[in-house]
């Protein structure tokens, strides 16, 4: 007997839990054909009611998307990165004026 040693994704957890939710194969079919024990697909099953049910009661936040952590990511990339253009620019500016006062003091 060949054992599978997988970490299933979220998304993947759900899509089999549908699957067998939807009742067009026996969950035994479908722990089966992905290669998972009933056990884990119950247990699966239990979280996935559990959680939307937490959801529907208002329990929890909504988790953020992946297209709103990358925007997240993408912010406070460039935030820092207006940051340090800003940071440079100010010291660009104090070094010409040092340099310029102490081109003033040599000549003078």
């Amino acid at each position: 007997m060949l054992i599978r040693l997988w970490v299933y994704g979220a998304e993947e957890k759900i899509r089999i839990v549908l699957e067998g939710l939807r009742g067009d194969d026996s969950i035994a079919e479908v722990c089966r054909k992905e290669g998972i024990a009933q056990s884990l697909y119950y247990a699966w099953s239990k979280d996935f009611m559990e959680a939307g049910k937490r959801r529907l009661a208002g329990d929890t936040a909504r988790a953020a998307t992946t297209d709103e952590v990358k925007e997240l990511r993408r912010d406070a990339y460039f935030g820092r990165a207006k940051q340090i253009h800003a940071e440079r620019a100010r010291i660009k500016r104090q070094t010409i004026e040092h340099r310029r006062l102490q081109h003033r003091k040599l000549a003078a």
